[in-house]
């Protein structure tokens, strides 16, 4: 169980703070991550590792010499915002390029995509590497779908190498990609992971039992089993990675053997030898292998087998030196280039001048006063929605959404202090929310709001039907950056009924909020509803069954903030059945 933290909220933050204090000669913090202490001595491609925190010693334990030049660092199991992403890669870009290498996660995917379209205006080579590794997460038909877990080393260790070598951009990724479709990984659980401050784990087994097929990220296995004996374990999992051998692959193997956080290395060198003579015994030679943590999940008792089919091109980068803080092979020279680097500023940048009417004005005070109810509602809701979340996922939506909706308020509050009209401080809010609440949840809400923003602009108080265009450009943006539609149990599943309903009464000639409150009953009523559904989106889909009987939690959340921000968006009015419901809902969830 995680004991040591002073706000839990400021767990992941201080945890970098602290480790690049102590790696200070390798490694230096820049805003959204870590990177190499020193700049190469000539340009050559950037290797950035990343995604959320809680993995240690991945992702920026592994930045150094003949591994990673940098790492985007998110809060715990959720993704880094594009910022992030954006931030670490211009204070790593050398002249050669950049690449993101990363697990496949719908909140990873997005939030680096968007920080390469950026890179990329600005006329930066850039690139992504998805690893899936996962073989339990989808059948290999799907193995686009699959889950990158510990083949996340295998992964950046090939591509690292490849960079160090002086290898150009297509080179490094196309080797990367080679490495990621010759690795398979599965695992098993024992017990959960505790978050800091959490009064329980995220999941709990009965005595003597096991989750095989776990997640990185705090997720139960696909489904439990008898605990097996170590022999029996080790068969269970050679077996299954060896049925799933690539075709025409060779007979050199490196093999993981990765500890999850708080599995001894005396148990995982006990299941060693269970597993090493059968992989022999296949006829393979084992390259290197590797005991130990290289790809945790907090404190979560487990362990993960992974095994990457070697050739002449993939060996020599998998044995090649490194040093990094968590890792060395080899006798890995650090570059010494300009030991002072070239440091990135954190001057704020000037306040933004706003044009906006008075008219307008007004309405961002009834957008505050909308974020502000948000605000109250999830910060009571938090628990439980973490709780709906923990049943098929890594349990975080509640504190993500109230990390992003925090950071959202206080950034329509600046804004508006500044003089902006209601359209830049839904702007705000949106750019704040994906920056500081990472994940899926994250982007997908900061995206929205800031479309939000955009379609009321700064010259007016909308009526119902304006008001209808800005929400439909809320979904419009998060439609087509999730690719969810109703019935694949997402946010989606309340947000679709909740715009379709409200440009329908609006478009009728309703008054905004007796419109709002209806639509609002329409939300709450299809987010409960997606109990029977089963998940075909993100990380609840490969805990599909699991999954049913219990409402989707961005869908449950959704509905709820859009019933509370009513009153102040829609305009005033005695207090609706909707958003009494909403009352007696949090107070289920609290």
């Amino acid at each position: 169980m995680t004991k040591i933290f002073n706000d839990p909220s400021d767990f992941a933050e201080e945890a970098l703070a602290g480790f690049c204090d102590i790696h200070a000669g390798l490694v230096r913090q820049v805003p959204g991550g870590a990177v190499r202490r020193h700049r190469p001595a000539k340009p050559k491609v950037a290797v950035l590792a990343g995604g959320g925190s809680g993995h240690y010693p991945a992702f920026a334990g592994l930045i150094g010499s003949g591994l990673a030049d940098g790492a985007v660092v998110g809060n715990i199991f959720t993704s880094p915002s594009a910022q992030q992403a954006y931030a670490v890669a211009k204070a790593a870009e050398s002249g050669a390029g950049v690449v993101f290498t990363y697990g496949n996660y719908a909140g990873d995917v997005m939030n680096f995509g968007m920080a390469c379209d950026r890179l990329a205006a600005e006329g930066i080579q850039v690139e992504n590497v998805l690893v899936t590794d996962d073989i339990a997460s989808a059948p290999p038909s799907e193995s686009e779908k699959r889950r990158g877990i510990a083949g996340d080393f295998t992964v950046f260790k090939v591509m690292g190498a490849a960079a160090e070598a002086g290898a150009d951009l297509a080179e490094v990724v196309r080797l990367g990609r080679k490495a990621n479709g010759l690795t398979r990984t599965i695992g098993s659980a024992f017990h959960g992971c505790t978050f800091p401050g959490a009064a329980a784990p995220l999941f709990a087994l009965e005595d003597k039992q096991m989750g095989l097929g776990l997640g990185i990220h705090g997720e139960p296995g696909l489904f439990d089993t008898d605990l097996p004996s170590a022999k029996e374990l080790g068969q269970e999992f050679v077996s299954r990675l060896l049925a799933e051998t690539p075709e025409g692959a060779g007979d050199r193997l490196a093999v993981i053997l990765n500890g999850l956080g708080s599995t001894k290395h005396e148990e995982l060198f006990v299941l060693w030898l269970a597993v090493a003579p059968l992989l022999r015994e296949a006829g393979y030679t084992l390259v290197q292998p590797e005991v130990g943590e290289l790809v945790t999940s907090l404190d979560m008792s487990g362990v993960s087998l992974t095994i990457t089919w070697l050739d002449e091109e993939l060996e020599p980068l998998w044995t090649a030196p490194a040093e990094t803080p968590a890792y060395r092979r080899g006798n890995a020279a650090v570059q010494s280039g300009d030991a002072s680097g070239e440091e990135m500023s954190d001057d704020a940048a000037a306040p933004a001048a706003f044009e906006a009417t008075e008219d307008s004005r007004e309405y961002a005070a009834a957008c505050l006063a909308a974020l502000a109810a948000a605000r109250d509602c999830l910060h009571t809701a938090e628990t439980g929605l973490g709780d709906m979340d923990a049943i098929a996922g890594d349990g975080d939506h509640g504190r993500g959404m109230v990390r992003g909706i925090d950071a959202a308020t206080a950034a329509a509050a600046a804004a508006a202090g500044q003089g902006a009209g209601a359209g830049s401080v839904l702007i705000a809010a949106g750019d704040a929310w994906a920056d500081k609440a990472g994940g899926t949840s994250g982007v997908l809400w900061g995206a929205g709001l800031r479309a939000f923003g955009e379609s009321l602009g700064d010259q007016r108080s909308p009526d119902a039907s304006q008001l209808a265009a800005g929400v439909g450009a809320f979904t419009d943006r998060i439609t087509g950056l999730g690719k969810a539609e109703p019935g694949d149990k997402t946010m989606v599943d309340a947000l679709v009924p909740f715009t379709e309903t409200l440009s329908r009464l609006a478009a009728s000639g309703a008054e905004p909020r007796p419109a709002w409150e209806v639509a609002a009953v329409e939300a709450t009523a299809a987010a409960e509803a997606t109990a029977s559904l089963r998940p075909l989106k993100g990380r609840a889909r490969p805990l599909a069954e699991k999954s049913v009987g219990t409402p989707d939690p961005g869908a449950t959340s959704l509905a709820m903030i859009f019933t509370v921000m009513g009153p102040a968006l829609a305009g005033p009015g005695q207090p609706s059945p909707a958003v009494a419901a909403v009352s007696r809902q949090q107070g289920a969830l609290s």
